[in-house]
């Protein structure tokens, strides 16, 4: 299923749906499943944010998903104080960031190319 889940997330990315929709596929596909087997290491994995700029100053972020998890159910009013936070995150669906941890996805799970060249990209590993 975290393939199908994946694959959600990737249409919502190129705009083939927007995040209502997902949610909707996404709940019935939930529907659908038979109960996991959860083996608790999902959590323990690491949320890794890579930037690069034409100006190459890149920035790379390891963060520990569990953490990442906690935080971004603490609300994404914080983010909005970060200086410079829309100029680097301000593509990034937070929503979809929650949902792919919800759904225990593993690998890339953003990918975005801004207008200025800047590659943004979010994995799970």
């Amino acid at each position: 299923m975290n393939e199908e889940i994946a694959k959600v997330i990737s249409m919502v990315q190129e705009g083939k749906v927007d995040a209502d929709e997902a949610a909707e596929i996404i709940a019935a596909l939930k529907q659908n499943e038979s109960p996991k087997e959860t083996t608790g290491n999902y959590l323990d994995k690491t949320l890794k944010v890579r930037i690069q700029s034409k100006q190459r100053d890149d920035v790379k972020v390891n963060v520990p998903l569990r953490f990442v998890n906690a935080l971004l159910r603490m609300g994404q009013g914080v983010a909005s104080n970060i200086p410079n936070m829309n100029k680097y995150a301000g593509d990034i669906d937070m929503d979809l960031i929650i949902q792919a941890i919800d759904n225990e996805v593993s690998g890339k799970i953003v990918d975005i190319q801004t207008g200025d060249g800047e590659l943004i990209a979010v994995y799970i590993e």
